[in-house]
């Protein structure tokens, strides 16, 4: 017998797999963003990175552990390419702007797909990543903003990431469920 909350793999399964891709390069992507930050000597910014790149992970095993409790195949392939090299602070957080402008839109794709596939489940569960991704816009905007409002002068980005990264909160409650347990 079936697992009754088993829809027969559809598109947007298939969209799903593709997005655990995305978020495994968009945490290599962060990690290399990181690492930018950290040999420029910006310990605020290239922590903040870091945490970034484990939240990406992170939303790719909530997309594996998904496909395992409906029961459907789940597929870990390679990643694309990252860009390991930056200019400026400011290029390297226009990067992770336009990389979550991106995301958002094969988001959305997603739960329309569900929506589209009759895919109920589906769409509940892509609820989250939507909410997800205005937070993340809205963030890396802000920060893009003060990166340009600072003119150059490090010491006040580093000390605005500081202080608002003393105020982050994690992803919550009502978050999905992460294969591993989140580990």
């Amino acid at each position: 017998m079936s697992n009754p909350f088993t829809k027969s793999d559809s598109a947007f399964h298939t969209l799903l797999r593709e997005q655990i891709r995305h978020e495994f390069t968009a945490s290599q992507q962060y990690i290399a963003i990181a690492v930018y930050f950290d040999s420029s000597r910006l310990p605020q910014l290239a922590r903040r990175f870091y945490t970034q790149a484990s939240e990406e992970r992170g939303h790719a095993l909530m997309m594996v552990q998904y496909l395992l409790d409906r029961d459907l195949p789940v597929e870990v392939s390679g990643m694309d390419e990252v860009t390991s090299t930056f200019d400026s602070v400011s290029g390297a957080v226009e990067l992770a702007l336009n990389m979550e402008k991106d995301v958002t839109a094969k988001i959305t794709a997603l739960s329309r797909s569900a929506r589209e596939t009759g895919d109920y489940l589906g769409e509940r569960f892509m609820q989250w990543f939507l909410q997800e991704q205005v937070e993340e816009i809205a963030s890396m905007t802000t920060l893009l903003t003060v990166i340009d409002r600072a003119a150059g002068n490090t010491f006040d980005i580093e000390e605005y990431v500081a202080r608002e990264s003393s105020t982050t909160t994690s992803a919550g409650a009502a978050a999905p469920k992460a294969a591993g347990g989140g580990v």
